[in-house]
């Protein structure tokens, strides 16, 4: 084992009061309700149309539904650094695994430009492909992103682990056949991870434990 497919908020990094900011503007702007911090936490995880979806008062139905996305993603692309850092120990995390050898890349529902943003502001020595929501690829749970993660690093995916922090990760490894460390710091519960299908085994509660969970999984075979 090798590589490392990373989701990206709620996993490297905690998005989620810029996220809820981002909203709330959007939301505010068209005259709408505006939600709390743990509303959005619930909301992420699909991208940024299912969130404003989950957002706005009737989704999709909702006259305005375009515009306040569009509201949304435009200060979200003005404001994703304002609040927004990564969570404590993954950068010494990462530092570690790219001093014994792995292949690191990230893999997101954000839209493309905000996540190669992100990554080279935060992870720029570490993170080599990171790849986020365009016209051209499948958003997760699709196993698009991840096989074009695989593609781009020039890495074998038997040889990879994918980590996340949601049930759309915990699908997208499922989708793309690859073994999945569900992390219970990011946006949802450990009982929430198990609901969805995460292995007891393979869940970490603090950056520090991947590490040692790989070596096993590399001793298991």
């Amino acid at each position: 084992m090798n590589t490392i497919i990373f989701d990206l908020d709620g996993t490297l990094l905690d998005t989620l009061e810029d996220l809820t900011d981002s909203v709330n503007y959007a939301m505010e702007k068209f005259g709408f309700p505006v939600h709390t911090i743990e509303e959005i936490r619930r909301f992420v995880g699909n991208g940024a149309p299912k969130l404003i979806e989950r957002s706005i008062p009737q989704g999709k139905e909702n006259p305005s539904y375009d515009a306040v996305l569009a509201a949304f993603k435009e200060y979200y692309a003005a404001h994703c650094e304002d609040k927004t850092n990564p969570y404590e120990g993954v950068m010494a995390l990462l530092a570690d695994l790219k001093e014994k050898g792995y292949r690191l890349a990230v893999v997101s529902n954000k839209f493309d430009g905000a996540v190669k943003r992100l990554c080279g502001k935060y992870f720029g020595d570490y993170i080599e492909v990171a790849i986020g929501e365009s016209a051209d690829v499948k958003r997760k749970p699709a196993p698009d992103t991840v096989y074009r993660a695989l593609r781009e690093l020039s890495c074998d995916g038997s040889r990879a682990v994918y980590v996340g922090d949601s049930e759309v990760d915990i699908q997208t490894a499922k989708n793309a056949s690859l073994p999945c460390i569900s992390v219970t710091w990011g946006f949802r519960t450990a009982e929430q991870l198990k609901a969805a299908g995460a292995v007891e085994k393979f869940m970490i509660g603090i950056p520090q434990n991947l590490l040692p969970l790989l070596l096993r999984l590399q001793e298991e075979g």
